[in-house]
């Protein structure tokens, strides 16, 4: 009778509790930290609608490679940049996230044309 009463008490929390939810992020093991971030000065804002970038180093082989800031469209509305931050021996990347879940950045999206990113030091967008 104990152990019936102590299965039913266990069944009733189950059922109460809220359904588990899950953050899913990114992380690379990285034997050192990056470097400290380079310092330059910010362009101005080239019109309404985009967002600044700050720098950032990122792995690239074994080393870490420099990012330059750019301003930059969010990939989606109410999209907000979180950089990218070393914590705990491991490198984690840089991402948008959005309220319908995170975006991974590519770096390829600096170069398309189609997100019309900014980028000031090189004059082109």
């Amino acid at each position: 009778m104990r152990h019936l009463l102590t299965i039913s008490a266990l069944l009733g929390l189950l059922v109460l509790a809220k359904p588990a939810t899950a953050q899913i992020s990114f992380g690379i093991q990285f034997g050192t930290p990056p470097p400290p971030p380079r310092a330059y000065r910010v362009p101005p804002n080239p019109g309404p609608g985009y967002e600044w970038v700050e720098g950032y180093w990122y792995p690239q082989g074994k080393k870490y490679a420099w990012h330059n800031g750019y301003w930059s469209r969010p990939p989606a509305p109410g999209a907000y940049w979180v950089a990218p931050y070393w914590q705990g021996g491991r490198y984690y990347e840089g991402y948008w996230g959005t309220p319908h879940g995170d975006i991974r950045h590519d770096h390829r999206w600096d170069r398309d044309a189609g997100r019309r990113d900014y980028d000031h030091d090189n004059g082109h967008r």
